[in-house]
């Protein structure tokens, strides 16, 4: 028979977190079945072997092409079931989670569903997100007004269900169909993107992402660093999507803006953001995993 939810999870250097993940998983499903598949991206501090010690996962090694490529993996790896979850290494189930999370896919349209998510210290964790706009390209997003926000920062919309335009891609429910109609994870997004990208694909299709607080888990976070790296691939990442959605005009005034913004960072000491303008005006210094340094305005 087949299992009430593939879970899929993609590793890399994940020793230390991967294990309270797994054993969170029992109470999270909460007597659902779960054919649990994990994709090591090359990890060398002992990832794959920790796993390969255990017998409540599948391990799938794989070079290490991305986040979006370890996913479409382990989707291709796991058994066949109605839907599928995704979650970061660094995430911890809270019981009863997934049977909340697969719930809402019962609902006409719903294809994606995103739980409440909090921060290790206990605090809300803000998992949701706007689409990306001109507005919101500005770098305003401090004044927290939708218009300029990316982040949905009012808690009020934490406390009620109901659609949203997207969300943190540590934890989503994905309805078999959903995925099917939208097609795999866009592996040209190596970090970051990836999850914006999905949703909003899947939303083209009529499939909407619905948020459901009573549907609960832990997010670590930062288990996989920030560092000039990492931060410049987010940025370019925001303007390779804006510019696939968008005419060539507005993804050129996106592009400004991102360097702006950037820059405006910059100047208040944040060294990454310097890292990320040079990334932005001289495609040459791009890191190969962006696979954009083939012309001015990533695309």
């Amino acid at each position: 028979m087949a299992p009430d939810v593939a879970i899929v999870v993609v590793t890399y250097n994940s020793a230390a977190v991967i294990g309270d993940l797994l054993d969170s998983l029992p109470a999270g499903l909460a007597g659902l079945d779960a054919d649990v598949v994990i994709v090591d991206n090359s990890s060398t501090d002992g990832t794959a072997e920790l796993l390969a010690s255990r017998d409540d996962c599948r391990v799938v090694r794989a070079p290490n092409r991305g986040y979006a490529a370890g996913i479409n993996l382990g989707v291709r790896h796991a058994a066949s079931a109605p839907a599928v979850l995704v979650l970061n290494p660094d995430v911890r189930l809270d019981p009863g989670a997934v049977p909340r999370l697969l719930a809402p896919l019962d609902r006409p349209g719903v294809g994606i569903v995103a739980p409440r998510v909090r921060n290790e210290d206990g605090s809300l964790h803000l998992s949701l997100r706007r689409t990306p706009t001109l507005g919101r390209a500005l770098g305003l997003g401090r004044t927290r007004l939708p218009a300029l926000a990316e982040y949905v920062h009012d808690p009020r919309a934490y406390e009620r269900p109901g659609p949203v335009d997207w969300a943190l891609g540590a934890i989503l429910a994905i309805s078999r169909e959903c995925l099917d109609q939208t097609g795999e994870w866009d592996e040209s997004f190596f970090l970051y993107s990836e999850e914006t990208d999905f949703c909003l694909r899947a939303r083209d299709r009529g499939w909407s992402t619905w948020y459901e607080p009573t549907a609960t888990a832990m997010h670590i976070g930062g288990a996989s660093g920030q560092n000039d790296f990492t931060h410049t691939l987010q940025i370019l990442n925001r303007v390779r999507l804006y510019r696939r959605r968008s005419s060539a005009a507005a993804g050129l005034c996106y592009y400004l803006l991102t360097i702006l913004s950037e820059a405006s960072w910059a100047l208040r000491g944040h060294h990454q953001s310097r890292s990320a303008i040079r990334a932005l005006l001289r495609p040459s210094t791009r890191p190969a995993e962006a696979h954009c340094s083939g012309s001015l305005v990533p695309s």
